[in-house]
C-alpha cells in the first residue's frame, strides 16, 4: 500500500472562516445575514464546534467566491485527521477473504 501525505497540523475550517471574516471587516452577524443562517450556526462554526455542512459549504462558498469545494475539503480534512485509526487487522481479513 502506498504511503499517504500526513499534514503536521490540521485546523478546523472555522478558523479559516475567522480568518475570512476578519479580512473583509464582516462580523459574525452581518456574515450569518448574508449567508441565510443563524448566527449561532457562524459563530460554533467559527469557534470549531461545529463542522460545515454541504449546504453550508455552498453557501459560504457563494458569499466568499471559493466555491464549496473548499469548504467541504477543510472539513473533510480536519473530520480525517481527527478519526480514530482503523483496527489493523482490516488488511489482514481482506487478504484473509481474498485467498
Amino acid at each position: 500500500m502506498g504511503q499517504t501525505f500526513q499534514p503536521a497540523e490540521v485546523f478546523h475550517p472555522g478558523e479559516y472562516l475567522g480568518d475570512e471574516l476578519r479580512e473583509r471587516g464582516w462580523s459574525q452577524l452581518q456574515f450569518a445575514k448574508i449567508i441565510a443562517r443563524p448566527v449561532q450556526v457562524v459563530n460554533e462554526i467559527v469557534n470549531g464546534k461545529r463542522g460545515i455542512s454541504a449546504a453550508t459549504a455552498k453557501a459560504i462558498g457563494l458569499a466568499l467566491d471559493t466555491g464549496p469545494e473548499v469548504w467541504m475539503n477543510l472539513q473533510t480534512a480536519y473530520d480525517l485527521h481527527r478519526a480514530a485509526d482503523p483496527d489493523p487487522g482490516i488488511a489482514r481479513r481482506v487478504k484473509q477473504a481474498a485467498a
